[in-house]
């Protein structure tokens, strides 16, 4: 075959692997509906890179595999909006609402009001712009007028697509934000490594979007919401115009946006969203209501700070004043030292809180913290609760320092706090509360999901000297655990019947539950996807690991040293021997899967599984099972004593199922 024919037939080929790789990103990273496995997307991106390896020439911009780049950024050049980047004005209750909408009839008193209301994220703003369909540059919010370009990170966000079908020049506005899972998972490492921990998810993404590492930026895994469209420098005819044209385009849209005809509407799905915004996967503070006709808009015009015709109105503060009666000690699987606050019990967002992380000795410090002080506490979303600040005008003088100990509380062994970390360590891997933690984890129900081995039965095992390491756990009798407080022999063998399952796990789970520094849920099953066996994996180089999008230096690093340890190849060889699945389900025979592209969210608990046990059995089938509703949710299922997602799932036109009928649904 001729060059010129070869080269031909390369451009073809990349031009299909493009368009195939885009459209599993949108229905992956946009509309949570994912079509293919990781392996499955992961071997067509290799295929796009080969080639464009091959042919540099065919490469442009737009290619997915150039979302992150290889060079470090040297600063952010600042930049000019178009148009300024307006602040909202913010009302707090819902008389201030009614007296913005009085304002509005002022001006246009003969308008016929409709609204659109938006979830207000609290994350960064951002306006982004493609030139012939190409992205082109992003811009923080900054003051309003200028911001910082920084193009190279926003295009390392997989939910915002590099290229769309529409010329000319297009600008999109809207907010980047860190969903909770990834910022619980950032703060985790930052702890674990000794680094300040992000206060809340909005610090995290905009201290992520400003680092120069596109590649730091990338594992970061922000995501975006986008609500403000400009084509050619012209708006829509009305803002919900505007929001369908953005998902259209490919864009990321919130869901939960809703078409109000009167402020009375605005006002009830404000009630609602007050109860639903604890169950959500990101942070949010707010409703933003915009009058939705765009020549509306124009009549009403802005002020030197606000647009006339947008304002925000404010959920309820979800925080809560409490005294701190003592400090104490949690020593973590990795020997990490977490000081934790014991509380005054008090209600926040639905909950009864009596305990709260104060992250490490210099967090401590900083906020000069002390036992007996009253503090103001702050949740957000299902975020651990924590200390905000401590209030010191109420202090009667009878509070105390606490001391930061020298030796593990525990096992007494002498702490290691590494120079330039937070965190201090206890170093002893045979430290009582070590092997406890890391029981528990590998137990849990993301990792090996033993359903019966919580903390009173681990501590018996403990204690009793059935157990001194994981593998021991799949050598216990029935007579050693019947001989344990409130094990009988129903509920020893239960519990036995759960550990033998437990042997069937999939790879991804394994690797998690091993509890490697740095390697969360997500990340093990990127590298079972990959690796395929615990064996490849323990045999992967540095290079090898940091090949896949979510391995950094530091996870490749932690990886490289946890199998380089002969205590860890002595308990990878010990679980070979135990019977554990040490091969990716990937690899294995998966049968029919009649719920291949049905979403499920469950809701209230089930009187004949666990909600954990109907999850993995949705997702055995085929089907996916997410947290939160939207317009792609296909069922909801339906416990005991449903929260909000009832009502909402009756907005929706969702189909709801009585645990009587997802039985019957899932049996046949």
């Amino acid at each position: 075959m001729s060059e010129s024919r070869s080269r031909e037939r390369a451009a073809k080929q990349i031009r299909r692997l493009r368009e195939e790789i885009v459209y599993h990103e949108t229905q992956y990273y946009r509309d949570n509906n994912p079509q293919i496995s990781d392996k499955e997307f992961d071997q067509l991106a290799k295929e796009l890179e080969a080639l464009e390896a091959q042919y540099p020439d065919l490469l442009t911009p737009d290619s997915p595999t150039q979302r992150v780049g290889e060079q470090l950024q040297e600063g952010f050049p600042s930049v000019e909006h178009h148009t300024p980047m307006l602040s909202l004005d913010n009302c707090y209750n819902t008389d201030e609402l009614r007296n913005f909408e009085e304002r509005i009839r002022k001006i246009i008193p003969e308008a016929e009001l409709g609204y659109v209301v938006e979830l207000k994220i609290d994350g960064l703003g951002i306006a982004i712009i493609y030139r012939e369909g190409t992205l082109a540059q992003a811009v923080t919010r900054g003051d309003g007028i200028r911001g910082d370009d920084v193009t190279s990170n926003v295009r390392t966000i997989k939910s915002l697509p590099l290229s769309i079908d529409q010329a000319g020049e297009v600008e999109v506005r809207g907010e980047i934000f860190l969903p909770f899972t990834s910022f619980r998972s950032l703060n985790q490492e930052r702890e674990e490594s000794g680094e300040t921990v992000f206060a809340n998810p909005r610090n995290a993404a905009a201290g992520s979007i400003r680092m120069l590492d596109p590649k730091v930026v990338a594992s970061r895994r922000l995501d975006a919401f986008l609500y403000t469209l400009f084509l050619d420098g012209a708006e829509m005819a009305s803002q919900w115009e505007s929001l369908q044209k953005l998902h259209d385009l490919g864009f990321k849209t919130n869901p939960r946006s809703q078409l109000c005809t009167s402020l009375e509407e605005v006002i009830d799905l404000y009630q609602n969203l007050i109860n639903e915004r604890d169950h959500l996967e990101y942070d949010v503070d707010g409703i933003v209501i915009k009058v939705n006709p765009t020549e509306q808009q124009r009549r009403l015009g802005h002020t030197s700070k606000f647009p006339r015709w947008a304002i925000s109105l404010k959920f309820p503060a979800r925080q809560a004043t409490t005294r701190i009666n003592d400090i104490s000690i949690q020593v973590g699987r990795t020997g990490a030292l977490t000081p934790v606050a014991a509380l005054d019990p008090v209600k926040l967002s639905g909950i009864t809180i009596s305990r709260s992380t104060l992250h490490n000795e210099d967090e401590i410090r900083r906020k000069d913290i002390r036992i007996g002080d009253t503090v103001l506490i702050e949740r957000s979303g299902d975020v651990i609760p924590r200390v905000v600040s401590v209030m010191k005008d109420r202090r009667s003088g009878q509070e105390r320092a606490f001391e930061f100990p020298t030796s593990c509380p525990v096992c007494r062994t002498r702490t290691f706090r590494p120079e330039n970390e937070a965190v201090a360590r206890c170093v002893n891997p045979s430290c009582p509360a070590v092997v406890r933690e890391s029981l528990l984890h590998f137990a849990s129900r993301r990792a090996m999901n033993i359903e019966g081995l919580g903390e009173a039965l681990v501590d018996q095992l403990l204690e009793s000297g059935l157990v001194h390491k994981i593998p021991d756990l799949y050598h216990l009798s029935l007579e050693g655990l019947e001989q344990l407080e409130r094990m009988g022999r129903k509920s020893s063998q239960n519990l036995l019947e759960e550990i033998d399952k437990s042997r069937h796990n999939d790879l991804s789970r394994l690797i998690f539950a091993l509890g490697i520094r740095y390697v969360g849920e997500r990340t093990a099953q990127i590298l079972a996807g990959h690796f395929e066996s615990m064996d490849s994996l323990a045999q992967a180089s540095l290079e090898e690991l940091m090949e896949l999008d979510d391995v950094g230096p530091k996870v490749g690093e932690s990886m490289v040293f946890f199998f380089q340890q002969p205590e860890n190849r002595a308990l990878i060889e010990s679980l070979r021997a135990a019977g554990l699945n040490l091969i990716s389900a990937l690899e294995k025979d998966i049968g029919e899967r009649p719920l291949e592209g049905k979403t499920f969210v469950l809701t209230g608990s089930l009187k004949d599984m666990s909600r954990e046990q109907a999850k993995t059995r949705i997702e055995s089938l085929g089907g996916k099972v997410t947290s939160s509703l939207s317009s792609r949710t296909d069922y909801l299922v339906v416990g005991e004593a449903p929260g909000s997602k009832l009502p909402a799932a009756q907005r929706l036109g969702t189909i709801q199922l009585s645990e009587e009928e997802f039985l019957e649904l899932i049996s046949g």
